[in-house]
């Protein structure tokens, strides 16, 4: 039910300028779908809808677009210009930037939006970054060298 109500959010907002949560839940009560308003809601989390302006001058919902990415893009190469070392200790990364830098890199870690990424602690030129266990800090480590470049 869950994956076909998703479907149906994200063909609606392709079809129309939908502008609240409660237009959402009257379109998808349209189409056959019940819904509360704690799953719409919960709906628009998972599936990382935005809003944005329209044509019209209104705002609505609308699915991640290439500028996400591009912004992404912005966070990775602030992150790498940053970086000085990497390491892991158990469940936490531990990251040496520039000085002054380690704010907005934990910043930028954050907006990634990796779900193996707990949070991030950052002083002036340290990131302490948390994952729910050593073997998922392994693989974030793994996946920021692949970003940043060997340490």
């Amino acid at each position: 039910m869950k994956i076909a109500r998703h479907a149906e959010i994200l063909k609606l907002i392709s079809q129309y300028d939908i502008e609240t949560q409660e237009e959402l839940a009257a379109r998808l009560n349209e189409s056959g779908f019940s819904a509360t308003q704690a799953t719409i809601s919960r709906d628009i989390r998972e599936l990382k809808l935005t809003k944005v302006a329209s044509e019209k001058g209104k705002v609505r919902y609308t699915t991640a677009s290439k500028q996400d990415r591009e912004t992404e893009g912005k966070y990775i190469r602030a992150f790498k210009d940053a970086v000085i070392s990497m390491e892991t200790a158990g469940n936490l990364l531990v990251i040496k930037t520039e000085a002054g830098m380690a704010m907005a890199s934990a910043a930028a870690l954050d907006e990634l939006g990796w779900p193996e990424i707990i949070g991030c602690v950052a002083g002036d030129n340290t990131i302490f970054l948390a994952t729910k266990s050593a073997d998922i800090a392994e693989k974030i480590l793994d996946k920021l060298k692949d970003i940043a470049g060997t340490f």
